[in-house]
């Protein structure tokens, strides 16, 4: 019997406990992960090069630096990757839009998350 290769999750958020519970949603709905933590724009650039993720889940909002350079830095590194945002509002900042990038998931509907990461995974 041949064990799947868990799939390598890059979460990038200021708050421990939302990346724990992003990672918990995906467990439960039985998705084997790797799961790497980046809380902001150092620890990103460094796990983009060594943990190489499969996937980038990203929130919006994060002190000094944004979803959307998250994502701009992780396309530059790893194109191809699929990058989901994850926020706890759709009202940013005024004039401010939520940026567009593979997918979007409200953290209080995380249930969501498996089915937008099975999408993106998919052969």
């Amino acid at each position: 019997m041949v064990e799947a290769t868990p799939l390598r999750v890059l979460i990038v958020d200021d708050s421990r406990d939302d990346a724990e519970l992003t990672e918990l949603a995906l467990r439960d709905a039985g998705i084997e992960v790797e799961v790497r933590r980046a809380y902001g724009e150092a620890g990103l650039t460094d796990l983009l090069r060594e943990f190489k993720p499969q996937m980038v889940l990203s929130d919006v909002n994060l002190p000094g630096f944004s979803g959307a350079e998250a994502m701009g830095l992780s396309r530059a590194m790893l194109p191809g990757v699929p990058v989901v945002f994850l926020t706890g509002s759709a009202i940013g900042a005024p004039g401010e839009e939520l940026p567009v990038g593979d997918g979007l998931v409200f953290k209080d509907e995380l249930e969501l998350l498996p089915d937008v990461v099975r999408g993106l995974v998919a052969p």
